[in-house]
């Protein structure tokens, strides 16, 4: 059973930084990708961006790229996602999720965490 926990989230500033976390546990040799989502109040859940394992490659959604980036930790099974010169619309519920492929879609990924709030005041 994989499990996913995130921390992270906080209250930031328009143009501040935050760094979330995602340790994932019970990792299957063949689930290989870690993702993050987000949700915003009255919104559909939207991909922010995904990154292979073995590799490394990553996928970003357009509204994050040159702002945010996705890395990872080997050893400690941990994906991070830096997210920089954050911006009102950025205030969401921020999800990570595990897959077997790399995809935006999140029909493809089937465990997530419990999700942990982002909000950034203007």
């Amino acid at each position: 059973q994989v499990q996913l926990v995130e921390s992270g989230g906080g209250l930031v500033k328009a143009g501040g930084s935050l760094r979330l976390s995602c340790a994932a546990s019970g990792r299957s040799f063949s689930m290989d990708v870690l993702g993050w989502f987000r949700q915003a109040p009255g919104k559909e859940r939207e991909f922010v961006a995904a990154l292979r394992w073995i590799g490394g490659r990553a996928l970003y959604a357009d509204s994050v790229k040159g702002r945010f980036t996705i890395s990872r930790d080997n050893v400690k099974y941990t994906v991070y996602l830096q997210m920089n010169n954050l911006k009102p619309e950025d205030t969401a519920v921020y999800y990570c999720a595990a897959s077997y492929g790399l995809t935006t879609s999140e029909i493809g990924y089937g465990h997530w965490g419990q999700g942990t709030q982002v909000t950034v005041s203007s």
